[in-house]
């Protein structure tokens, strides 16, 4: 999960004060000095935490808190109206040109995953808004950039547009501008060089492509795991180019995380996306709010139902609702379901998104295995299709054939069978329960 670190010691600190039905001053204070040290470990600017204990502290001691039925709940609600506030407020969405196409320039240090960030955005665009993306090879000086986003370009199925290592970058971009405009793409992201410090002549090019393109957006992406120095890049290149954004990676990763918490506040530079992984759907539109939640340990509902949303085929979903309901569920649904589970992400960080799941006995420190969903496949899949449709007849030697088909152990097998027919169980009381109540019953997971 992001913010790990920060996260635990945020919720251990603001657990003290939650229930309190009544909070003093001393109480709010010895607070903000936990809070206050969390912040400072986790790489978030001093400047930028002076301000905000400040903030939190003149409204926890005052009126709103004190006089209220729940004080100990709303210095909760204070320090996740600030936190939302420190990262922008409001969710700052992408530009979209009233004549395409929109213009999108990616710029950055070498290394802080551009290219890569490049791919996962034209999906983005694609997958989740229906537009039609062009990338733009114009990294003409890393060896192999040119190669890396052509191969993304294939491995996603969106067009790229490269005229090699010898043609200038500000001509590759006015030539893919203009058969951008032929193809009726609607977006053009430029995936231009960085360096790996910033110079005069990296900005120079910049400044160049960016003149000539005349982008809607320029998006600095930055690792979220160099904390500060995140901060003082993001300063530099926006004093040099006047950014429209910025793009965090690595926040899944995070030990400290600081610059997602800074870099708003110190440059004024929305952040409009974050990477929460290495998969190419690993991208989500930043929404400070929730991000406050989910550090805070309140979940993140709306962006699990919107993973789901784009990621789980209804039509399926209604299907299994069904045969749960009539009991007619195989080990053949089963394997759908998990498939269908697996689009949405790592467990582990689904679960981030319960509200409370890290105050849940055993959840807390749950160390989910994805490997673990692979043995079940293994050996569903080792079974024949008759075995999967009726698994009572799986006797004594068939579940030794299955296990050895699987390279699973026999226990292993036996375990499978026995959950999913306590499974069965539960689905036939839930049944049982929701008769006439048809809206009542939901898909586990979904």
């Amino acid at each position: 999960m992001a913010f790990e670190g920060l996260a635990d010691r945020l919720q251990n600190t603001l657990k003290k004060i939650r229930g309190k039905g009544k909070v003093s001053e001393a109480d709010v204070k010895e607070m903000m000095r936990e809070v206050r040290l969390a912040l400072l470990e986790a790489d978030v600017n001093f400047k930028v935490v002076k301000d905000f204990i400040k903030r939190v502290t003149e409204r926890a001691v005052g009126q709103e808190v004190l006089s209220s039925l729940t004080p100990g709940q709303q210095v909760v609600k204070v320090v996740h109206d600030e936190l939302t506030s420190l990262m922008g407020g409001e969710q700052s969405k992408i530009a979209v040109s009233n004549r395409p196409p929109t213009i999108i320039m990616m710029v950055g240090l070498q290394g802080a995953g551009k290219t890569t960030m490049s791919g996962k955005l034209a999906n983005h665009l694609r997958k989740r808004h229906n537009r039609k993306p062009l990338l733009v090879a114009a990294d003409i000086y890393r060896p192999a950039a040119i190669n890396q986003l052509e191969t993304l370009g294939k491995q996603l199925d969106i067009p790229v547009f490269s005229l090699g290592d010898k043609v200038s970058p500000v001509e590759i971009a006015r030539q893919a501008i203009m058969k951008a405009k032929e193809d009726h793409n609607d977006y053009v992201i430029i995936d231009t060089a960085g360096r790996l410090h910033i110079d005069e002549e990296l900005m120079d090019e910049l400044s160049q492509v960016k003149e000539m393109a005349n982008p809607h957006e320029i998006f600095l992406v930055v690792d979220a795991m160099t904390g500060q120095d995140a901060v003082n890049v993001a300063q530099s290149f926006n004093e040099q180019l006047a950014l429209t954004g910025a793009i965090l990676t690595k926040l899944d990763g995070d030990t400290r995380g600081g610059a997602a918490l800074s870099i708003k506040a110190v440059t004024g530079l929305p952040i409009k996306f974050v990477g929460m992984g290495e998969k190419m759907d690993a991208l989500e539109p930043f929404h400070p709010d929730r991000m406050a939640s989910r550090i805070l340990g309140m979940g993140d509902v709306l962006t699990l139902i919107e993973k789901a949303q784009t990621s789980v085929d209804e039509e399926k979903a209604k299907e299994l609702e069904k045969k749960m309901r009539d009991m007619s569920f195989t080990f053949d649904d089963f394997l759908e379901q998990m498939g269908q589970v697996k689009k949405l992400g790592p467990l582990d960080e689904l679960l981030g998104m319960l509200p409370g799941a890290a105050k849940m006995k055993g959840l807390k420190n749950i160390q989910i295995d994805e490997k673990q969903l692979g043995h079940v496949e293994a050996i569903i899949q080792s079974m024949t299709k008759h075995e999967r449709e009726q698994p009572e007849i799986i006797n004594a030697s068939r579940r030794k054939r299955i296990a050895k088909g699987s390279g699973r152990t026999v226990q292993e097998v036996n375990r499978l069978i026995k959950q999913f027919e306590d499974m069965k169980k539960m689905m036939k009381q839930m049944a049982g329960m929701t008769k006439g109540k048809k809206k009542g019953f939901k898909l586990p997971f979904m």
